[in-house]
């Protein structure tokens, strides 16, 4: 087949959606497939297009395949308007792009968020007599909602749920990262067909192997205890009760909390931890991706955290790419999260959960694995076996381009 995948999200940058979408693309060329990506100037998450892309329009080659790259409002605004001028913008470029670059197609996967690009991933699949896939990380626009980016009765948002139907309608099949996104899905669109693209890891990314002492002592420290949380430092990671909870572990000795990334609340962050005069608190630049999995595998605990403005809402049963990441590495999970992470991780055997919002039961947590290497070693060996058996990306990738080969 020749399937394009279109997504304004896409390595080099950095994140769950770039990762996953490149895995599969390269799983789709691997099984003799051709495959052709359409996205954008890579921006993703400071708003500002890396160095060595720009301008109107890139064509790249990669393992993967073809990589046709258009430009877009790049924003790291948290205001509505910038965002959503920012996916209109590329919703317009990628149809625009598209009509002049593709040709016959079988299957237009199109990412979602953002929404509105299922217009242009529908445009393309009616153009190239292709099948849509529309493919749901997040819902929109109910995350929007919870996020606070958009008003529960506003204007926008019965637009963007008009979009939504719009988008799950007109498509030969909806996939999506969660059970609970398919099953929300399924209860509002019962005509709807769904087919699972759910989230995982490559097992032979990230393993425990790759453990290194000198990248411990480069990058992490050198206490005798690292606990560590790779990723941005956002609004949803309730990063601020990490440190809340570090606050109360000053008397530990050996332990360091060691926060790798960037995003648009680290500069606050670092200003807090100082205000706090948090020594065991250590604020790391973002790594390129290739050094993440080195990264986890010389850590002792990885924090997966979620923050308590986002219980109860549909954000809260969301399963984060860093809880496979942190299995597969090797290492026990410290998940403070609800929902479906919570009975992906208590299935696995590998870490322990705390309620968002929970600064002492975080605590707490933290400080008996620091305190027992026997239970981190048998924590991280469950979640090591969960990933490789239940949670490989390689096999649900294959069984997404099974789906994909079986049309009917």
């Amino acid at each position: 087949m020749r399937i394009c995948i279109l997504t304004q999200y896409y390595p080099p940058e950095m994140g769950a959606a770039q990762s996953r979408l490149s895995d599969l693309a390269v799983q789709m060329r691997r099984r003799g497939h051709e495959v052709v990506v359409l996205t954008t100037m890579p921006s993703y998450p400071h708003g500002r297009v890396l160095a060595g892309y720009g301008g109107l329009f890139r064509r790249d080659q990669r393992e993967e395949g073809q990589i046709l790259r258009t430009w877009s409002l790049a924003s790291a605004s948290r205001r509505p308007l910038p965002r959503i001028l920012s996916y209109l913008s590329f919703t317009l470029s990628a149809a625009v792009t598209g009509a002049l670059c593709l040709r016959r197609l079988d299957v237009v996967v199109t990412e979602s968020p953002p929404l509105p690009l299922g217009v242009a991933g529908w445009f393309l699949s009616r153009m190239c007599r292709a099948r849509l896939v529309f493919n749901v990380s997040d819902l929109w626009p109910e995350s929007a909602v919870a996020l606070g980016m958009l008003s529960p009765d506003g204007r926008a948002t019965k637009l963007a749920s008009k979009l939504e139907a719009f988008a799950y309608r007109r498509s030969w099949r909806v996939s999506g990262q969660t059970r609970g996104i398919l099953d929300d899905i399924t209860a509002r669109f019962p005509r709807v067909k769904t087919i699972p693209l759910l989230g995982g890891v490559d097992t032979t990314r990230f393993d425990p192997a790759l453990s290194s002492a000198e990248t411990r002592a480069r990058v992490l420290g050198p206490e005798p205890v690292i606990a560590i949380y790779a990723g941005l430092h956002g609004l949803a990671q309730g990063l601020d009760r990490v440190l809340e909870a570090a606050e109360l572990l000053a008397d530990v000795d050996g332990l360091a909390i060691v926060l790798v990334g960037d995003g648009p609340l680290k500069a606050e962050l670092m200003a807090q931890a100082a205000a706090r005069r948090l020594r065991n608190v250590r604020f790391v630049d973002a790594v390129d991706s290739e050094s993440v999995p080195a990264l986890l595998a010389s850590a002792d605990i990885a924090i997966v955290p979620l923050s308590e403005q986002l219980a109860g809402t549909i954000l809260s049963g969301a399963v984060p790419s860093k809880l496979y990441e942190g299995m597969a590495s090797g290492i026990p999970i410290v998940l403070v999260s609800e929902g479906e992470a919570v009975d992906v991780l208590a299935a696995a055997g590998g870490g322990v959960a705390v309620e968002p919002g929970d600064v002492d039961g975080l605590a707490n947590v933290l400080r008996r694995l620091a305190a027992s290497s026997s239970e981190r070693e048998a924590l991280g060996a469950a979640g090591r076996r969960a990933a490789v058996e239940r949670h490989d990306r390689r096999v649900i990738c294959d069984g997404f381009i099974d789906a994909l080969e079986r049309a009917d």
